[in-house]
């Protein structure tokens, strides 16, 4: 028996991706074959629970249809096809469920091992604020960045660290034998240093900055948080934060911070384990200290809960009450800082926190105007599931967005050739099947940061492929982020080289013009902010066309990774969410010339 349904065509399923609540959608399943059609079921279950089965209409010999109500809730509803056939007096069941990545599927003989098709239901648009949707933004790890101090001077060096002899020199660390580190290394950038290179910023075009963790700590990276109320002084003053902001802003440009609530520094004033803040205060000091509660012991003080076993971060219970109204109550961590002016936050390990404190933290936000809320989620954040929880964040209302770490992956592989484009293509639409539109714009999508790879060595040193990375980066759905340096092609491997100084003396100044070019295109085409996004293929030239299209303006991008100049041939292009007769009715709405596509993207625009 041949079984035809693909999600991502409207012949088969209507709306495309996520729904909305109270909405209907429409199922179509084909069968050809000789088989006697006793009967066709939809299958569907909420959230991975029991399924329902819902007869389908038999519409004409061979398709059946069936109207499906989402008057369950918001969440996650899994659906499969059941068919009752018989085929020389032999009856039996077959199913049709999801085949990997692609909007087709396949049959399965055994309920239990059928892979069944996602569809995410929301219950209202949670857009991001205007600025947010519309920003291009630029992380930075401060200490690598600029030291603004006129004599280049370090402030307020920590002990038994090193300073590094010239900002030139390859980031490294001494380890002790079990790994851990022996003497943590600085640069001394500042915010001195970021606030000076705010014409920097302008000239490139970028619209808000995603600072690394900037609150006193032991080490160079910040993420073993000492005291959340205070400025690292190696970065700065807490005066000197609010005059950065405050100049940020009067430049158009926004600023959220790195929010690291998971776990503490070992010498923090919380736990205070080498008694920088005295003998008798923090939770391994005394059992009678305010911040005991915070922390689980199973053998008190050197058997510790810590994050993923690090004993330099103890890790904090983030059911605990007085935690939560430190964080986010009133007066708490969110509060001080919002009177400094910031935008928002990215949160550190975002899926590692129950889905009660995420809430709280967006409750909080709530109570402040146009600040945005980002998780660190590395996985498909529709679908990931952490700690016994269902996060379900493109569902939830807990976070406006997520960092984008499918999309890196993805574009990677095609600058690099790593697989097919069909392949490669399946992968980008099922992200965009299971995100809601809104979320998809507002996910912060990045292609290099502190945790991985610099993005030239990514790309083989080949600064063709990254300008190709770029590009993709750009029209793609979402709020690009460029890591510091990655536009003036740095290289590194994993960390510490990941976090070299940035080369203010040299840089490759033809891919630094090719990420302004970006940045102003994505200023001029409104379909790159907010439009729908369609994957065209021509598998035989090898090329890939994402179109993006919103109410006044279509934008269609050729990419073409190969070596090899490619013609042209609008016969070619197949969709993966159309039919061919729209491909090609969408393709005529074009101007072309004669044209052969080097090694690099090219651009048609097309206002409706």
């Amino acid at each position: 028996m041949d079984i035809q349904f693909n999600s991502w065509l409207p012949k088969y399923k209507q709306p495309f991706g996520a729904v909305k609540t109270q909405s209907e959608v429409t199922f179509q399943i084909e069968l050809n074959g000789d088989e006697k059609i006793h009967d066709v079921s939809l299958l569907i279950n909420k959230d991975s629970e029991t399924s329902q089965e819902f007869k389908m209409d038999k519409q004409n010999d061979n398709q059946y249809s069936y109207v499906f109500d989402m008057n369950q809730g918001r969440g996650l509803y899994y659906y499969c096809f059941k068919v009752y056939a018989e085929n020389n007096g032999h009856h039996y069941v077959l199913y049709y469920g999801k085949n990997q990545f692609s909007g087709s599927g396949r049959q399965y003989c055994h309920f239990e091992e059928i892979d069944w098709y996602q569809l995410t239901c929301y219950e209202q648009e949670d857009n991001g604020p205007k600025w947010y949707q519309e920003a291009v933004f630029y992380q930075i790890f401060p200490d690598r960045f600029r030291n603004g101090n006129k004599d280049n001077k370090v402030n307020y060096p920590k002990k038994n660290t090193f300073i590094y002899g010239t900002q030139t020199d390859k980031p490294m660390y001494i380890r002790n034998e079990d790994g851990s580190i022996n003497r943590w290394d600085f640069f001394g950038g500042n915010l001195l240093g970021i606030k000076e290179k705010i014409p920097y910023f302008k000239e490139l075009g970028i619209t808000a900055l995603y600072l690394n963790p900037i609150f006193e700590a032991t080490s160079n990276h910040r993420y073993d948080t000492n005291d959340y109320f205070k400025i690292d002084p190696m970065l700065g003053t807490n005066e000197e934060f609010r005059e950065l902001v405050d100049e940020l802003h009067k430049n158009d440009i926004r600023i959220i911070l790195d929010g690291v609530f998971s776990h503490v520094g070992k010498d923090s004033k919380y736990f205070n384990y080498s008694r920088n803040y005295g003998e008798n205060e923090g939770a391994y000091q005394t059992k009678e200290s305010q911040y005991f509660d915070w922390f689980t012991f199973h053998e008190y003080p050197n058997n510790y809960e810590s994050w993923w076993g690090i004993t330099d971060l103890p890790e904090v219970n983030k059911w605990h009450p007085d935690f939560q109204q430190f964080i986010y109550g009133n007066e708490g961590v969110l509060d001080f800082w919002h009177s400094f002016g910031i935008d928002g936050w990215r949160i550190d390990v975002a899926d590692e926190f129950p889905n009660f404190f995420l809430s709280g933290l967006r409750d909080r936000l709530e109570t402040f105007k146009d600040n945005v809320l980002i998780g660190e989620v590395w996985e498909d954040a529709s679908n990931k599931v952490a700690y016994g929880e269902d996060k379900q964040y493109a569902t939830n209302r807990d976070l406006h967005g997520v960092m984008n770490y499918p999309f890196k992956e993805i574009i990677l592989d095609l600058v690099n050739q790593n697989h097919s484009l069909v392949h490669l293509g399946n992968q980008l639409l099922n992200i965009i099947e299971n995100y809601p539109m809104f979320f998809l714009n507002n996910a912060l999508n990045n292609i290099g940061t502190h945790d991985t790879k610099r993005l030239l060595t990514e790309c083989y040193d080949s600064v063709d492929r990254v300008k190709l990375a770029f590009t993709i980066l750009f029209v793609l759905p979402g709020v690009p982020c460029i890591y510091y340096g990655d536009e003036v092609g740095v290289t590194g491997g994993a960390d510490p080289e990941n976090r070299a100084f940035y080369p203010w003396l040299d840089g490759n100044e033809s891919l630094k013009e090719t990420c302004q070019e970006l940045i102003e295109l994505r200023r001029n085409q409104s379909a790159l902010v907010n439009g729908t996004c369609h994957i065209l293929i021509d598998e035989e030239n090898h090329l890939l066309g994402i179109l993006r299209k919103d109410k006044t303006n279509q934008f269609f991008s050729i990419f073409n990774f190969t070596d090899d100049d490619k013609p042209f041939k609008k016969e070619n292009w197949f969709g993966l969410d159309m039919e061919k007769a729209e491909v090609d009715n969408l393709l005529n709405q074009f101007s072309y010339p004669d044209i052969v596509i080097k090694n690099k993207a090219i651009f048609f625009q097309n206002n409706i």
